[in-house]
């Protein structure tokens, strides 16, 4: 079975659980889909880091919890520029041409 996979050019990973035709590219909808998502990830780092503070229930539990646990906005922007980084490697790998 093995064999003729790879004389039809397909290439197993994960133990066959995945399956690729040797030199496709990435989907358009993944190289679409890679900064969407990362970015919304990266913006819900940066607006939610003291967490929700605005809510109508919670909001002033979360507001008694900062006073007493301080900020950590700087960890947090930290965290936000790394995120941003691994999206943009992420991206890059996803948009550039296969080379085997």
């Amino acid at each position: 079975m093995s064999e003729e996979k790879k004389e039809s050019g397909i290439k197993d990973y994960a133990g066959g659980w995945i399956t690729e035709r040797e030199g496709t590219d990435v989907p358009g909808f993944l190289k679409l889909a890679f900064p969407i998502i990362g970015l919304f990830c990266v913006g819900y780092l940066i607006v939610l880091m003291n967490g929700e503070t605005t809510h109508p229930d919670r909001g002033v539990l979360v507001r008694g919890f900062n006073a007493v646990t301080g900020n950590g906005d700087t960890v947090m922007y930290l965290v936000a520029a790394l995120a941003l980084i691994y999206v943009i490697i992420a991206v890059t790998f996803a948009i550039r041409k296969n080379t085997h």
